[in-house]
């Protein structure tokens, strides 16, 4: 990688994990004063799409229309991934939330054992699942079971996020199937698109009759958590999408462990809004470093499949040049 290249991978992955960790705590501030999920939901996607719209429609790229119905395959893992976030959070304090999803890699290994050539499993792999295991294991040990009440929420939150990560990195990796749309059009498409499904949720839930009396019970500080939440959320989705494409979907998910760190500080330290008992806080740290150590584990046994795979090359082509 190129001076140049590290300098866009440094500022996208910053960007990235700023915009994570203020999405996280105003998402978890503006569901509480204002309740109706689906629609704020839609309010952050409408104020994405009208973003790129105003200031960003001159890098909006979209090569043809297959590109665009092949990323509409991304769209519904998206949606769900945010509005199960949402819901998450309502009904579950962030840190239950943030060591949950360190699980997200256990996953996203099962998925990959149907790919034609899946990836070689290695004793510091399995090692790293059993601590993220046994870490979740000692952080819901000392839980009141009021506060299980949204795990649920947080596994299909794991499952939307796999699917996300894995069809993105496929459709923007250049060393695999790209799309020929820009990053802008990539965001415009997710947030344009996910709109629909969300409207049909709202219909069968029949969130719409909720809408008023949640507008009018909504308070200054209220106000400004949905803002700042929306304004996040344009951030993110751009974000999101840069950083994915400059670094594997393993690095990725190391970053995403890693930024848990902050997220818990900030929640039991900072705002403490939730009191963790010490076996909790360990149960977290022993969680999230076992996310790291399996990512870097995993880069390992990439980078040597990648090798071997460099090393076929050179004997097929002295192969095919004795033929000729």
């Amino acid at each position: 990688m190129s001076f140049l290249n590290m300098g866009e991978a440094t500022i996208a992955i910053s960007s990235w994990m700023v915009c994570s960790i203020g999405m996280m705590l105003f998402n978890k501030f503006a569901i509480k004063a204002f309740p109706v999920e689906c629609t704020l939901v839609a309010l952050q996607m409408g104020v994405t799409v009208l973003a790129m719209a105003l200031f960003c429609f001159r890098s909006i790229k979209i090569g043809s229309f297959y590109d665009v119905l092949r990323w509409t395959m991304v769209v519904p893992f998206f949606t769900g991934m945010l509005l199960s976030s949402i819901l998450a959070l309502k009904f579950a304090p962030m840190s239950l939330v943030v060591v949950f999803r360190t699980l997200s890699p256990m996953a996203s290994l099962l998925i990959e054992r149907f790919y034609p050539d899946p990836l070689r499993l290695s004793a510091p792999m399995l090692g790293a699942i059993a601590t993220m295991v046994g870490g979740a294991a000692l952080y819901t040990s000392a839980m009141h079971k009021s506060g299980l009440g949204g795990i649920g929420w947080v596994f299909l939150n794991i499952f939307f996020a796999v699917g996300d990560r894995l069809l993105q990195r496929l459709m923007l990796a250049k060393d695999q199937s790209p799309v020929d749309i820009s990053k802008t059009g990539i965001t415009l498409l997710n947030n344009l698109e996910g709109m629909v499904p969300l409207v049909v949720v709202m219909g069968i839930k029949n969130e719409f009759a909720e809408i008023p009396e949640a507008v009018a019970s909504l308070s200054a500080a209220g106000i400004v958590w949905v803002v700042l939440s929306c304004l996040v959320g344009v951030g993110i989705s751009y974000t999101g999408i840069w950083a994915q494409s400059m670094i594997s979907a393993t690095s990725f998910l190391v970053l995403v462990n890693a930024n848990k760190f902050v997220i818990i500080f900030i929640e039991a330290f900072c705002l403490r809004t939730k009191s963790l008992a010490p076996i909790q806080v360990v149960g977290a740290i022993v969680t999230i470093l076992g996310g790291v150590l399996y990512g870097k584990a995993r880069e390992s046994i990439e980078a040597e499949a990648q090798a071997k795979m460099a090393e076929r090359q050179p004997l097929v082509a002295k192969k095919d040049n004795c033929k000729v």
